[in-house]
């Protein structure tokens, strides 16, 4: 009996530039930056792709004027904030739109997609139940309207 031995096939490595015109053909406007950096938008949603041994996602979020907005959980609210400090607040139907821009990006990059993204959209930062002068283990003196320590 002859022993048969079955080879996997090696996955194609694909380049950056490779990578980049399978994200414009999935109905994505792609902007080069450099040779390693470029920015893919769509619907209101950009992200900043970095070449590497696989393409990365640096960056994510909503156009807030010509910048990237990183999403921003506030406790109450999340908002859209930008590298230039410029703020707005993020809409549900922006967090739908970012969802699913960024599953459609990641599978156009052959990137794996987790569980906890694909529940929904995740936040860049929080910035909820922060409580001014935690850090420094300094209690705050909570003033009557006497002016008079509590």
């Amino acid at each position: 009996m002859k022993a048969m031995f079955f080879r996997r096939a090696k996955p194609r490595q694909y380049s950056f530039a490779e990578r980049l015109e399978m994200v414009k053909q999935g109905g994505f406007a792609v902007q080069d930056l450099d040779s390693r950096q470029a920015v893919a938008v769509r619907s209101g949603c950009a992200a900043l792709i970095e070449d590497g041994d696989k393409p990365r996602i640096v960056r994510a979020g909503w156009l807030v004027g010509r910048e990237i907005g990183e999403l921003v959980d506030l406790g109450y609210q999340k908002e859209w904030r930008a590298a230039s400090g410029a703020r707005e607040p993020a809409l549900a139907n922006q967090l739908k739109s970012l969802h699913a821009f960024l599953e459609d990006l990641r599978e156009t990059l052959g990137l794996a997609s987790y569980y906890n993204e694909s529940l929904g959209t995740v936040n860049d930062s929080h910035l909820y139940d922060r409580v001014e002068g935690r850090e420094s283990g300094a209690p705050k003196t909570l003033l009557s309207p006497a002016g008079r320590a509590h």
